[in-house]
């Protein structure tokens, strides 16, 4: 036999002298036939790199190739799944093998057996292109499934079925090319999974994607189409936060790849989703979610191609039209995979051993996110969250800096916040977002000018205490005048009523826009009052005695979300607390 293994490092494998093999090709190595890619080609060897665990493989076993890259399968079904890095769903591994994935395991990515109810969109004598729709039929309850023609094909449309029940293999139409071949085109498709798919056009970017998080929404908002990374050290809430963003942002669609992440993490993911209602249909979240698992103790390999099975899943459905969140958590555990299979190849290492390729890895996955008019003409978005895990809540490791480089929103997590309980940990100092330009004309459009001053004006308050902070650590804060005390006073209210959130809280898990601009009108009508009365010869002390600034932090808890009216009252007790104050001290002063 020719083609057969010559060694064997961990979940690198070799086989010498042969020309079978092309680049990015998917092969079946060893007797037991485990999933693998093709990595690098000489005329001396092939170098595999091996998806599952390679215990017990020996050299001389075969190694057959498919003629094709590792590819995802794509039609209705894959909604409400959990997968594995290279998509072979872990519910259907763990009825044949139970809880741990033996190696070997051959699995239909999609239910090959399930019959959905197809609606045929085109007739024969029909011209159609890549992206045509040819079919729908209801995925779950709030996602219809569009059926589309592959992007490299198109032509005629000779037969067509009735509409009626079908397998995702059964014909749906046939098409007759310009050179005269016919193709058929079922409800699923093979996609390459290093391949972006192609688009008509990339749209500029112009809606915010809404989180119903303070912090993101008015602070450093992301965009519909964006790129956003969140980084931060062992115990800041990384998780929790993307947990948070997949739960309540306003994607029409949640692909979540648990990359290297513990296990426990993900069976967190998943019961908290059936549990969860999705706030915009009333159905569970699941859904609308589709969640890919590969754990730190899974193959390492398998790691590397996780992220890249993910943002093919979110291409195939923002090419129906879909707006799209796809969260990787976390693309330091992904680089890590990168390195140790870089190591095994002895390649050079760069910064921290991680290769040299790192940054054009980190671009190539970023730059698939992006608002586009997909082939079929739908307007469609895939927005991209990555968390980072820099080991010690160093930011200028390799991984935290390359990203920063392609991402154009920075959420930076802080481990003393974390510590005392402030969620989510966001700095506000430390973190930006570079989104501002393109999305302030959808807050003026939909909120007013007044939101996006506001902001500024929020985020000057947040700056200044900052650098008083300074002072007050050197000398104390009494030595302050009352104006710069009034600025210490309305940033806590801002921190602690408006930047931190309760995840619990019925009225505080989710804030739509309206509310928050409400919010930051309420802490600025406090803060000029306060800076009235202080010109006035009234003491911060005796608003703080007052209660002034504590009233303004309940306020969060105490407005449901649907009744913004209600701040016009909370406005007029603080005017009316104030006009108390300056009577007791008008006299005093007199």
């Amino acid at each position: 036999m020719k083609d057969v293994i010559y060694s064997i490092n961990g979940p690198v494998v070799t086989v010498k002298d042969t020309s079978t093999f092309g680049m990015a090709e998917m092969v079946y190595v060893g007797n037991a036939g485990l999933i693998g890619e093709v990595i690098s080609v000489s005329e001396a060897r092939t170098t595999i790199q091996v998806y599952e665990n390679t215990t017990g493989l020996l050299v001389g076993e075969p190694v057959k190739g498919t003629g094709a890259p590792l590819s995802a399968t794509l039609g209705p079904g894959i909604m409400e799944n959990i997968f594995d890095g290279i998509e072979r769903p872990l519910t259907d591994i763990a009825q044949k093998n139970g809880a741990f994935i033996a190696t070997g395991v051959h699995v239909d990515s999609l239910d090959m057996a399930r019959r959905w109810d197809v609606t045929v969109t085109v007739k024969p004598g029909d011209s159609v292109s890549g992206g045509t729709v040819v079919a729908t039929c209801p995925e779950t309850s709030i996602i219809t499934h569009k059926s589309m023609v592959p992007p490299d094909i198109s032509g005629v449309v000779t037969w067509a079925a009735e509409n009626g029940q079908y397998t995702v293999t059964d014909p749906i139409c046939k098409i007759t090319t310009a050179s005269g071949e016919e193709k058929t085109v079922c409800l699923a498709q093979k996609w390459p999974i290093r391949t972006p798919r192609p688009v008509a056009a990339r749209e500029p970017i112009g809606r915010p994607l809404i989180t119903g998080q303070r912090v993101i929404d008015t602070l450093f908002p992301i965009a519909k189409g964006g790129t956003a990374a969140i980084p931060g050290g062992f115990g800041t809430g990384k998780t929790m936060t993307q947990h948070q963003l997949a739960k309540w942002s306003d994607a029409d669609i949640i692909i979540y790849v648990g990359c290297g992440e513990r296990g426990n993490e993900m069976t967190q993911v998943l019961n908290e989703f059936r549990e969860l209602i999705d706030p915009k249909s009333g159905k569970p979240m699941t859904e609308r979610t589709v969640l890919i698992a590969n754990t730190s103790n899974m193959p390492v390999a398998a790691r590397e191609a996780s992220i890249y099975t993910g943002i093919t899943l979110a291409e195939y459905y923002r090419d129906m039209g879909y707006d799209v969140a796809m969260m990787a958590d976390s693309t330091s555990r992904w680089a890590e995979a990168l390195r140790e299979i870089s190591g095994r190849l002895e390649e050079m290492p760069a910064e921290e051993g991680f290769p040299a390729y790192l940054p054009s890895r980190l671009a190539a996955f970023y730059e698939r996110a992006g608002c586009v008019q997909s082939l079929s003409g739908a307007a469609g978005s895939v927005s991209i969250i990555g968390a980072v895990s820099p080991q010690g809540s160093d930011f200028s490791e390799p991984v935290t800096q390359n990203t920063k480089r392609f991402v154009r929103c920075f959420l930076a997590l802080d481990k003393s916040l974390a510590y005392a309980r402030h969620y989510p940990a966001i700095n506000w100092t430390m973190s930006y977002s570079e989104y501002y330009e393109d999305l302030d004309p959808y807050y003026t459009e939909h909120l007013g000018e007044k939101f996006c001053t506001m902001r500024g004006r929020i985020l000057g308050l947040l700056s200044e205490e900052n650098k008083l902070m300074e002072i007050v650590k050197l000398i104390g804060s009494d030595v302050l005048p009352d104006s710069q005390k009034v600025v210490i006073e309305t940033a806590r209210v801002i921190r602690t009523g408006f930047l931190q959130q309760n995840a619990f809280h019925k009225n505080d898990t989710y804030v739509p826009l309206d509310k928050q601009m409400w919010m930051m009108e309420a802490i600025l009508h406090l803060y000029d009052r306060a800076v009235e009365l202080v010109d006035k010869g009234v003491p911060v002390s005796a608003m703080a005695e007052a209660g002034l600034f504590d009233k303004l932090v309940k306020v969060k808890y105490e407005i449901p979300n649907d009744k913004p009216e209600m701040f016009g009252e909370y406005n007029k007790e603080l005017d009316d607390m104030c006009a108390q104050l300056l009577a007791k001290q008008t006299p005093a002063a007199g």
